[in-house]
């Protein structure tokens, strides 16, 4: 047990200093201002257009905005985390319901929603902090029992529960039970996190729908009672983009959340999967991760 304790936190260990985490921060919080601006104006440009024809071009002017701001913060040198574009995503969602949405909202909604949200940033904390199931073993010993090709690793100590062991071409991690590294939590998921994956995953579902649900509401009362014209349009066109970003989201979230019950059912990893019915996929895949891996590092 202490030679896996040692391992934790060696694999733990971050190179990065203070100033440089701030930096990540404040480029990550810049980058959701940026792109959801960019989706605001949307309903700006295109006043007349239904919300069902906005959310394709919002889908565009989202993926355009996240590009320009990846290039901007290349050019400028500064690198942003996936985990913090994540939160202030969480945050904004949060604020512009306290803020704009909240006076139309019933009380059993209001506490829900703000349950909701809580609960995500919660989970969010324990799936950065918590163990996916690292295995500290010597990287030489590792590859020579096989866990790079993750059959069975040969463990003196743990050998009946080594079983489907993988080094993450990310983080460089041998993770027990290794699913997939997720970019957006930027953490492995493995063995002792997967089912917190699940929940976060099923969480961001059904949080976005409700904020859905209610930035709807507002914007029908507003149509009602005819005070769209006089509603604050920079509200009004934050609550509308916002709601897309949510719509978005969730269309996605939910086949991935699919899927992944699927591989439940069937007992099935999604590192596995792809490397056994797209071989060629999966070695593109694993070069692009170590290219991308050698320009962060060198970054």
């Amino acid at each position: 047990m202490s030679r896996l304790a040692t391992g934790l936190q060696r694999l733990r260990r971050s190179s990065s200093s203070p100033w440089e985490v701030l930096w990540s921060a404040l480029a990550s919080c810049g980058l959701v201002l940026f792109s959801q601006l960019a989706v605001a104006m949307v309903p700006r440009l295109f006043p007349k257009l239904s919300l069902l024809a906005m959310l394709p071009i919002a889908g565009l002017v989202f993926l355009a905005a996240i590009v320009l701001g990846r290039l901007w913060r290349r050019f400028i040198g500064v690198a942003a985390s996936a985990p913090l574009f994540v939160l202030f995503n969480i945050l904004l969602l949060w604020g512009v319901y306290v803020f704009v949405i909240r006076r139309d909202t019933s009380s059993l909604l209001d506490m829900l929603i703000n349950a909701e949200c809580a609960l995500l940033l919660w989970g969010l904390y324990r799936i950065l902090s918590g163990d996916p199931g690292i295995v500290a073993c010597d990287s030489s010993y590792l590859e020579e029992a096989g866990c790079k090709d993750f059959v069975e690793a040969i463990c003196p100590s743990e050998l009946p529960v080594l079983s489907r062991v993988r080094q993450c071409n990310w983080c460089k991690a041998n993770v027990r039970g290794y699913d997939h590294h997720c970019p957006a939590f930027g953490t492995c998921i493995g063995q002792k996190n997967h089912r917190l994956f699940m929940a976060l995953l099923t969480g961001f579902v059904v949080a976005e729908s409700t904020y859905t649900m209610c930035s709807t509401k507002y914007i029908t009362r507003c149509i009602n009672s005819g005070t769209l014209r006089s509603e604050n349009p920079v509200s009004l066109n934050l609550v509308i983009s916002t709601m897309l970003f949510s719509i978005l989201q969730v269309v996605w979230q939910i086949v991935f959340l699919m899927w992944h019950i699927y591989c439940i059912c069937f007992n099935i990893k999604t590192d596995e999967w792809v490397i056994s019915n797209f071989p060629c996929f999966g070695l593109f895949l694993h070069q692009l991760q170590v290219v991308f891996s050698l320009a962060v590092s060198c970054s």
